[in-house]
């Protein structure tokens, strides 16, 4: 399971690399799927969640001890830069030895790091199609991807509308394909 997830894990953050290196200048700006959001919004949260791995699962520490160091704009004046240094540290802490099976403390609790990077991987997979619809890139997310996120999500899908986060789930179409199916369970509209 720990190189399996971990393969995710690297999967998602190559394709979110992708799509960040594939925004043009004047597409900072644009809005995406996430409403409240630009695309440079959305790549800063992204960055800013791969922020939080080294410290919370590298070095041990408590979101506490981290404070608000990752809150507001950290992407700075070289967005793809600063998320590509952001996705090696994660991808680093997640893969040291013996890191999955640590526990961290997250803003709903303790969690094992495999749960988490299980969470990371969801999270940069949905995101990832978010831009790509934003700035008009292939919308096609690999298969392997669809399948863990479906299963990761699917067993606390139904509250995600409740917790603000998400939009309520939409019927997908007659027919619908598994990732149609996903996102639409996560509220987007394909």
């Amino acid at each position: 399971m720990d190189n399996r997830l971990l393969d995710r894990h690297a999967e998602a953050l190559a394709l979110f690399t992708d799509r960040v290196h594939a925004v043009r200048p004047d597409q900072w700006e644009a809005p995406t799927p996430c409403t409240e959001w630009s695309v440079r919004d959305l790549v800063n949260h992204l960055t800013a969640e791969q922020l939080w791995v080294s410290p919370l699962v590298g070095e041990g520490r408590t979101m506490a001890d981290v404070g608000d160091a990752f809150d507001g704009d950290v992407l700075g004046e070289h967005p793809a830069v600063t998320w590509d240094c952001a996705a090696s540290a994660a991808k680093a802490a997640f893969n040291e030895p013996g890191a999955l099976e640590r526990t961290v403390e997250l803003s709903y609790g303790e969690s094992t790091v495999a749960a988490y990077c299980a969470q990371m991987v969801a999270d940069a997979t949905v995101h990832a199609w978010d831009l790509s619809r934003a700035i008009g890139a292939d919308e096609a997310l690999p298969g392997a991807l669809v399948d863990f996120t479906e299963r990761e999500v699917a067993p606390y899908a139904a509250g995600l509308a409740k917790s603000g986060l998400f939009a309520p789930a939409v019927t997908p179409p007659a027919g619908a394909g598994v990732q149609t199916q996903l996102l639409c369970l996560l509220g987007r509209k394909p």
